[in-house]
């Protein structure tokens, strides 16, 4: 499996760690003006563009946070991961991606170029073409089912059996998702979707209005940095087979049309989303969760790929 190699975060007590994020945040903390909230989804564009925050959750020591780490935020596009997940589980690997692919793309998340070609299949599940395609896959016999099964799935990896979603949120996405519609018609136009459009899409907004905080998506990581097995309970979570798909593809596809450089500058598998998270795994060490919602023109967080920098740098926990 996947591993960092030596640092002095690799072995270290919450002192060193949270030192390291004091010092991380500091140095993002300038960055943020070159960002702003989502606007596309009237709900995100109220965020405060002023929150950062990060939350280191070790194998071994817990949590340690820093800044606006209990600010609540929607999953957004980290939802990815999960609906993959548990997709996988449902259907196994083969049949998932006989419906998407695995390549990265250069272009924008939500894009609707290559499903114009001779195949009509998304790229891969990190899009949201592909994640679509993904949640129409989960078993259940309602669109709400498979939300439910979703924030299930959600709550376990999290260790948070309090998180919910955010009406407001979802019904701003559902009254501007005219992009994801189209995307979604012709893909059933191609065959890649079969069944309720409107079903799959209530499932798919719904879930990316799911609200966590930092805690809440730095275990997340912890979980996937410890090979699918819960750093609590020693559950295991999520299968080898599937976690190490997950893995990859959050290497390769997760930082949207940034994500090769920055697999070179970061080197985590990484996911973020509009609402200004992403989730970071330092594989047989850590997860980490940081914050900010001011974006950069690609839709990752300003802040937050800042911190994520600082802390590969200065403490070698690349896997490159």
């Amino acid at each position: 499996m996947l591993s960092a190699k030596k640092s002095p975060l690799f072995a270290a007590g919450t002192d060193t760690i949270q030192k390291a994020i004091e010092e991380a945040i500091a140095y993002a903390r300038p960055f943020l003006g070159q960002g702003a909230p989502a606007d596309y989804i009237p709900e995100l564009a109220k965020a405060n563009p002023d929150h950062l925050a990060v939350c280191v959750a070790t194998l071994e020591h817990g949590l340690c946070c820093c800044g606006d780490c209990h600010q609540k935020f929607t999953l957004q596009s980290i939802s990815k991961v999960i609906s993959l997940i548990l997709a996988v589980e449902d259907h196994g690997v083969d049949a998932v991606f006989e419906k998407v692919g695995m390549e990265p793309t250069g272009d924008p998340f939500n894009s609707i170029l290559r499903l114009e070609s001779a195949s009509s299949k998304p790229s891969n599940p990190m899009i949201n073409a592909g994640a679509i395609v993904v949640t129409s896959m989960i078993k259940g016999s309602s669109g709400e089912e498979r939300f439910q099964r979703l924030l299930d799935l959600l709550r376990r990896l999290c260790g948070n059996d309090a998180l919910g979603y955010s009406e407001e949120t979802f019904r701003s996405e559902q009254n501007t998702g005219d992009k994801n519609r189209a995307l979604s018609y012709m893909m059933r136009s191609g065959g890649i979707i079969s069944g309720d459009v409107e079903e799959h899409l209530e499932c798919y907004f719904k879930f990316c209005s799911a609200l966590v905080d930092c805690t809440d998506i730095a275990r997340l990581g912890a979980v996937l940095a410890n090979d699918g097995y819960s750093p609590q309970t020693g559950e295991c979570m999520v299968p080898l087979e599937v976690l190490k798909i997950v893995r990859s593809l959050m290497v390769t596809c997760g930082m949207y049309d940034f994500s090769g450089e920055f697999a070179a500058l970061v080197g985590l598998p990484s996911k973020s989303g509009v609402g200004g998270g992403i989730v970071s795994v330092v594989p047989n060490t850590m997860g980490i969760g940081v914050f900010g919602p001011a974006l950069d023109g690609r839709g990752n967080s300003v802040g937050g790929v800042k911190i994520l920098e600082y802390l590969s740098r200065n403490y070698g926990l690349s896997i490159f």
